[in-house]
């Protein structure tokens, strides 16, 4: 399997994160970098295709900010990385505020997902990693992997969070129409749900979106995921905390069935390894053994598929589970 990978990537390099009252240790730190690749051993660096493809989903107001808010944050006298504490979350409208701290805010959802120093190019390469890795399958490839880091389900088309900044599989899932696929599936099995990429499809009919995580009534982002969001395009499948490999596989299953009948000519799987028993930010009890599986059932449907990395912070098991997981397919 061709993979892909830009070293840009690691410039992002969040120290903290606030949650539950406390800054903590960031979890999603360039220690991930080195397991994975150790794990892949050759990658493939994507061409630059430029800013377009991510305009086609995300807010050029948001970019912008994106583009500027940590010089804007060091140029306000502060430092470290910037961190939002207010939200417009009644009656949000496009007002046109200067002041960073009011710019965080408009475009955040959560207190931990800094901005750095080099964040914006890590994010931006993330893409190209991404739109690379879909240009190999579009070109014939059965499959091929990007290593995206930062992740990218979490974002929205104007709003990070859950460590996204840039939503790339809903870019690929962009560029793939562009290119002339007609209909795109998107399989999110991170342990958390892709909130961002649920708002940004909703509703569609060339994309149908099906998420397999831990139930928003007690697991982050709580305020989306639920089984009655399911419609149309969208299919919901929350688990609750413990879930193994028994009770996983049949939502796999029920996830596979759905996305088959919608008869995708293209299959975009955001992947995250944090569903592993041993991630220290989540409950699910799945074995890097079962990842091997998992990928086998997403390959049996013979359509192309695009691979995307998203969450998974058991830095001395990550290499493993996402060696198994590629190998299924």
């Amino acid at each position: 399997m061709r993979c892909f990978w830009d070293d840009r990537q690691r410039g992002h390099a969040p120290l903290t994160e606030f949650f539950n009252g406390n800054l903590h240790p960031a979890a999603e730190h360039p220690g991930r970098v080195d397991a994975i690749l150790a794990a892949l051993r050759t990658t493939e660096a994507p061409s630059d295709a430029g800013i377009e493809p991510i305009l086609r989903v995300h807010d050029s107001g948001y970019v912008d900010f994106l583009h500027s808010a940590f010089t804007e944050w060091r140029s306000a006298g502060r430092d470290g990385d910037a961190l939002p504490y207010t939200f417009p979350v009644v009656e949000r409208r496009p007002l046109a505020l200067d002041r960073i701290d009011a710019k965080l805010g408009q475009y955040s959802f959560d207190t931990a997902t800094p901005i750095g120093e080099g964040t914006w190019a890590a994010a931006y390469w993330s893409a190209q990693t991404a739109i690379g890795a879909l240009d190999a399958v579009l070109g014939g490839e059965a499959n091929a992997f990007a290593f995206t880091r930062p992740p990218g389900h979490h974002a929205g088309s104007d709003y990070l969070g859950g460590y996204s900044y840039l939503n790339h599989a809903a870019i690929c899932a962009e560029a793939a129409l562009g290119s002339g696929r007609t209909k795109v599936a998107i399989l999110d099995v991170d342990y958390h749900h892709g909130n961002g990429t649920q708002d940004i499809f909703a509703g569609r009919e060339d994309v149908v979106f099906a998420s397999i995580h831990a139930d928003p009534s007690t697991d982050y982002p709580f305020f989306w995921g639920h089984a009655d969001e399911s419609r149309g395009n969208l299919l919901n499948l929350p688990l609750p905390r413990g879930t193994d490999w028994t009770d996983y596989a049949p939502a796999l299953t029920r996830a596979l069935d759905w996305i088959e009948r919608h008869e995708p000519d293209l299959i975009v799987v955001c992947y995250g390894a944090d569903t592993h028993e041993a991630d220290p930010i989540s409950f699910f009890r799945l074995k890097t053994s079962d990842y091997e599986p998992m990928a086998r059932r997403v390959a049996s449907l013979g359509v192309p598929t695009l691979i995307l990395m998203e969450g998974g912070y058991a830095v001395d098991a990550l290499g493993a589970n996402v060696s198994a997981f590629l190998s299924g397919f």
